[in-house]
C-alpha cells in the first residue's frame, strides 16, 4: 500500500467523483482509478460502487475510511518532523 493510494481513496470518498478527485490531486482520472484498483486488490475488497453519478463507498470502504485518514495524518506528521525549518 502506498500513500498515493490512500490519498486517492480518501479524496474520492470525500468528493464522490473520481474525475474531480483526480483534478484536486493533480492526477489523471485513469491514474486515480488505477490507484483505487490497486488498493482494492491489496485489501481484497471493493471500496466503491461506481455509476454515472460518481462513486459511493461500499460497507468495506466506509469501514476503512477512518483508518486511511489516520494513516495519512501519521504520514503528514512524519513529514512535518522531517521538514527542515
Amino acid at each position: 500500500m502506498h500513500e498515493r493510494e490512500f490519498r486517492a481513496f480518501v479524496s474520492v470518498a470525500e468528493i464522490g467523483r473520481m474525475d474531480q478527485a483526480a483534478k484536486e490531486l493533480g492526477y489523471s482520472q485513469p491514474a486515480i482509478s488505477y490507484q483505487i484498483k490497486c488498493l482494492e486488490q491489496m485489501l481484497g475488497a471493493k471500496l466503491f460502487t461506481r455509476d454515472s453519478t460518481g462513486a459511493r463507498l461500499t460497507r468495506e470502504g466506509r469501514m476503512i475510511l477512518p483508518s486511511a485518514r489516520a494513516v495519512l495524518a501519521l504520514i503528514d506528521s512524519m513529514k512535518g518532523v522531517c521538514t527542515p525549518a
